[in-house]
């Protein structure tokens, strides 16, 4: 058996990959142990949400327990929902818009909610808000009595100074555009529900959870195998391997309360686009040219409390950049789908 913190020097193809990401950590596994009841997953059918079920479901058969997980989603790529069955997972195909199709899943006692909508906001915004703020109260009257997390954004910061560490949990909320205003709300639903229920919630601000497929780091090094400029004008960002994001969203049910707890999820670094393109351009071999210079300020989260409470990652931005230049260099699949992590206006 692989051991959960063994760091490979690279990574070869998407089963490896994919087998890296699913690792549980002994106190995920320690937790799904005495984990009350099932576990559904909201939402299980976008990046997140596939590698996320099978690290649970990896920790409950290496914790010999009988909770059972149920993935719920549109699941408009058949080939996650084919990935997830094939783990024994259940899944189920809804419409989280309606509430007779959220009515049809089954009972839970644990819930895991990784609905939302940020790109296309620009064009639809809408949509965006519907997704954003009616689904999270649907999920509450489905579920009244349920433990959830809840993943938010660090969106719904302003744009803090590059010289700090970024916005911690008591920092007042300055969202910037649409979707980010979109995402706060989505916050108070939920907070409103667990006031008038006593609902026990974690509410996670992820900042940029990264896969070898998709993620910041990926913009920047696919921009630089294209020779492209690097923009450097949002010159500042945070991060984190997407394992480790699943591994702390994962543990959070253990963290809910009410009202509820609300924790940055991020990377400890604060990351330099600049010394990022640097450091890729001499591993992929490629010319380095950057446009704009470096605002004072940038979307940053200080994750102190979340290093505190559930320890730091255990995989680091320097190890993610070496495994990416690597993937770029082989040829590995890619998502094709942009973060758009430069944009500084809040429209997506």
């Amino acid at each position: 058996m692989t051991l959960w913190n063994t760091i490979p020097d690279t990574i070869e193809n998407e089963s490896q990959l994919n087998e890296v990401l699913t690792r549980p950590s002994p106190e995920l596994v320690e937790m799904m142990r005495g984990l009350d009841g099932d576990l559904l997953i909201l939402g299980a059918g976008g990046k997140m949400g596939p590698s996320l079920a099978l690290r649970a479901q990896r920790a409950i058969d290496e914790a010999q327990c009988s909770t059972s997980i149920v993935a719920a989603s549109r699941f408009s790529d058949p080939a996650s929902r084919e990935m997830l069955q094939t783990a024994g997972i259940r899944t189920e195909s809804v419409d989280l818009l309606d509430r007779d199709s959220l009515a049809r899943l089954p009972d839970a006692q644990n819930i895991v909610y990784l609905v939302g909508c940020k790109f296309g906001t620009s064009s639809n915004p809408a949509q965006t808000w519907a997704i954003n703020t009616l689904v999270p109260g649907h999920a509450m009257e489905r579920y009244p009595n349920a433990r959830f997390v809840t993943l938010s954004t660090g969106n719904v910061y302003p744009l803090m100074p590059s010289s700090g560490k970024g916005a911690a949990e008591s920092q007042p909320l300055g969202p910037i555009g649409e979707y980010a205003n979109a995402a706060v709300a989505r916050e108070r639903i939920f907070e409103y529900w667990s006031r008038q229920t006593g609902a026990a919630i974690t509410q996670i601000r992820l900042n940029y959870a990264t896969d070898l497929r998709y993620g910041v780091l990926t913009d920047i090094a696919l921009q630089l195998a294209a020779e492209q400029p690097i923009n450097v004008t949002q010159g500042y960002l945070n991060c984190i391997w997407q394992g480790d994001a699943n591994d702390a969203i994962l543990r959070s049910l253990a963290l809910a309360e009410s009202p509820p707890r609300v924790m940055n999820l991020t990377g400890p670094e604060k990351v330099s686009v600049r010394s990022v393109a640097e450091t890729l351009g001499r591993l992929l071999n490629r010319p380095v040219r950057f446009t704009g210079t470096e605002a004072p300020n940038a979307l940053l989260s200080d994750s102190t409390q979340y290093c505190r409470v559930l320890g730091k990652p255990l995989v680091s931005i320097d190890t993610i950049i070496r495994w990416l230049a690597h993937w770029i260099h082989i040829n590995g699949r890619l998502l094709n789908k942009p973060t758009h992590f430069e944009v500084r206006d809040g429209v997506f």
